[in-house]
């Protein structure tokens, strides 16, 4: 008998997260034995599975959200620990110019060892992104960098060269952080690794936990956050959080680790010609995908569902996929009167032949 799982939502807003549609993406795949989701994110579909978890295979190239989700999965209280604090702008920046400073050594450790983790970084990274206004978060292109401990406008700093060696010659005085976001600066020009400043969320317009969070006290709050961070743990328990490329993942050697059917949910950032930069780590890589899908898609082992924009990958109708439109609610992409309001029209899923289901009755 089928096992019925509680959906759980992620502690944090993320852009273009497929909660909508994740029964959708389960009725297609069924209950198989080996779960795939390279373009991790949010987690909205694993979050969403209907039935008990088997062997589940996670990835995204973004180290701090990889990090994340390694750590709640085995330190829930530490992230909570670090998690559980008030909005305040001061520490929103400081907090953030930290975590773009660590990115790059944090992403070399989660992929020099599948256990290790960072507590203060998934805590800290949570909060930021659920006290941050809009995309951007941690994305390290903005002009505030540290300089000797402070908060300072790059622009207006004296010119020094492309290598920006003024800003290098002062970046030792700032320890770990300091060195984390001097390996940085060669290639990002004069400005170096830096961030935006924004005004945090303030009150109920807060997003993820903060919009969540009932109106106990202190106590409430913490008691509030630990709870999520231990369902999620449990939730996790059995899924490998890897971090890096998303071929990674979707290679012979960890698709067969399993045995019997795969589910495979391919949720590529959309191509960058159709929409606004609103990734920290942006990948121009849904043409690759395609064509991996291209490749794999008659494989009976193999159940695909694919994620895009209509246009993007029409040509696997023409290999017996299927194709179903939806449209997106809420979020980032629809604010204002833009092109990301007229994209929520041009949602599609691809479903592989072997699919269970091609859920076409979706709306």
């Amino acid at each position: 008998m089928t096992q019925t799982v509680k959906p759980l939502s992620a502690p944090f807003p993320w852009f273009g997260g497929k909660a909508t549609v994740a029964d959708k993406v389960w009725s297609a795949l069924g209950d198989v034995s080996h779960y795939v989701e390279p373009f991790f994110g949010s987690g909205a579909v694993l979050l969403r599975r209907p039935h008990a978890p088997q062997l589940e295979t996670v990835n995204d190239l973004d180290g701090l959200v990889s990090n994340f989700w390694r750590a709640v999965r085995a330190d829930p209280d530490g992230v909570a620990d670090y998690a559980d604090w008030p909005c305040n702008e001061a520490d929103l920046h400081a907090r953030h110019l930290w975590l773009v400073g660590e990115r790059e050594s944090l992403t070399d450790r989660l992929m020099g060892d599948a256990d290790w983790f960072d507590a203060k970084a998934a805590g800290w990274w949570m909060w930021g992104a659920c006290n941050w206004i809009g995309s951007g978060w941690c994305s390290g292109n903005g002009p505030w960098i540290a300089v000797d401990g402070v908060l300072t406008d790059s622009r207006q700093l004296p010119h020094l060269g492309d290598a920006g060696m003024g800003i290098k010659r002062k970046l030792p005085h700032l320890g770990d952080a300091g060195r984390g976001i001097n390996r940085q600066l060669p290639h990002l020009g004069d400005a170096g690794r830096g961030i935006n400043r924004k005004l945090p969320h303030l009150g109920n317009a807060g997003m993820g936990i903060n919009r969540k969070l009932p109106h106990l006290g202190t106590a409430g709050r913490g008691e509030f956050i630990r709870s999520w961070m231990l369902d999620l743990a449990a939730r996790l328990r059995q899924a490998r959080v890897a971090c890096g490329d998303w071929s990674r993942v979707t290679g012979p050697s960890v698709l067969r680790a399993g045995g019997g059917i795969v589910g495979v949910f391919l949720d590529p950032p959309y191509a960058l010609n159709e929409r606004a930069e609103v990734y920290a780590m942006e990948s121009p890589v849904a043409s690759e995908v395609s064509a991996w899908c291209a490749a794999n898609g008659n494989d009976p082992a193999l159940r695909i569902v694919l994620a895009g924009y209509d246009g993007e990958h029409n040509q696997l109708e023409g290999l017996g996929w299927t194709a179903q439109t939806w449209k997106a609610r809420g979020g980032y992409g629809l604010q204002g009167d833009g092109r990301g309001r007229d994209n929520a029209s041009r949602e599609r899923l691809w479903f592989s032949p072997h699919c269970v289901s091609s859920a076409r009755d979706l709306f």
